[in-house]
Formats: structure tokens, C-alpha cells, sequence
């Protein structure tokens, strides 16, 4: 109490709480290659402990030596993913919406002057 005014601690309640900053792309990109990074070594560890019970594991995966090398430290995509990855989300697929998003822009002012045309007839 004796540190804020009272009248203070009623204007801050009214506001609420503030919204989280937004991340910008580039800071969404590196967090999420953090966090993946750190889940990934999570993840080798827990396969790697002594209680981990790999039979079971492997006889329910469809790729045992995949899953064998990505626990001794290998990666977890394949370069065919990576460049199906890249095809489908990566810049590649940015230019294809880019064109795709022009095209309806055309087709709006298209649609526009042909609506201008039949209320000036």
C-alpha cells in the first residue's frame, strides 16, 4: 500500500492486462528453430537413458535404422523433406502466391470497372 497510490492500482485494473508483443517473422523463425533444437536433444536424451525401452520402440516404428541414427545424432528430416519442405512453404512458394494474389487483383478491378460500366448505362 504504501508503495502505490491507490488511486493508481484502480487505473491500472480498469486497462487490463497489457497483450503480448508479437513476435516479428525473423524472431519467429529463430524461436522456433531454438525450440526445436531443444526438443530434438530432449528427445535424444530421454532414447538414450537407460530406462528407455528401445525393443518396444523399434518394433512399432516403420524406419528402426532412421530412428537409430537420428538418436546417435543424426537429423530428424531427410534432404528429399527438406526440398519438399522448401517446394511447398519455402520462397519458392512465395512468388507462386505472390502471382496467384495479382492475378485477383486484376480479376477485382476487371470485376470493378464492369460494375462502374452497368450503373453509368
Amino acid at each position: 500500500n504504501w508503495c502505490c497510490p491507490p488511486g493508481r492500482r484502480v487505473q491500472s485494473s480498469k486497462l487490463g492486462p497489457t497483450p503480448p508483443r508479437l513476435l516479428s517473422e525473423e524472431e519467429y523463425r529463430i524461436q522456433g528453430k531454438v525450440e526445436t533444437q531443444k526438443a530434438l536433444a530432449e528427445l535424444r536424451s530421454i532414447c538414450q537413458s537407460p530406462e528407455f525401452s528401445a525393443w518396444t520402440t523399434v518394433s512399432r516404428i516403420q524406419s528402426p535404422k532412421r530412428f537409430a541414427d537420428f538418436v546417435g545424432g543424426a537429423s530428424h528430416v531427410t534432404p528429399y523433406e527438406v526440398s519438399t519442405h522448401e517446394q511447398e512453404f519455402g520462397l519458392e512458394s512465395l512468388s507462386i502466391d505472390e502471382e496467384l494474389f495479382e492475378e485477383d487483383d486484376d480479376d477485382d478491378d476487371e470485376e470493378e470497372e464492369n460494375i462502374n460500366d452497368s450503373f453509368a448505362g
